[in-house]
């Protein structure tokens, strides 16, 4: 399992509202990742937007973000995407009490 980490500058003024309603129009594309398990959608209420991906490989992690999606980045928000990839070795999840290692 592999946790994509993407995180990005917004304009100045961005608001939460903004976010969320950008974040709306990439729901269908990314529900069409066979790969990945579970995005997460971050904004520190400022200056910079993040996405959690959890993954089942990495390939299809480094796919997802090809230059056509960093381009949408760049044009939406005028800043280039920074991504780091993390071997996710645990998840404990609260919700239904489970542990799972990797």
């Amino acid at each position: 399992m592999i946790c994509e980490i993407v995180r990005f500058a917004v304009k100045p003024g961005t608001t939460r509202d903004q976010v969320v309603a950008d974040a709306r129009t990439v729901v269908e594309r990314w529900q069409g990742e066979k790969d990945l398990v579970r995005k997460h959608f971050l904004f520190d209420g400022e200056k910079e937007a993040l996405g959690i991906y959890f993954w089942h490989n990495r390939e299809a992690a480094v796919a997802a973000h090809d230059q056509t999606w960093r381009q949408r980045v760049f044009d939406t928000h005028g800043s280039v995407p920074e991504i780091e990839y993390h071997d996710t070795v645990m998840i404990v999840d609260n919700t239904d009490g489970s542990v799972t290692e990797y």
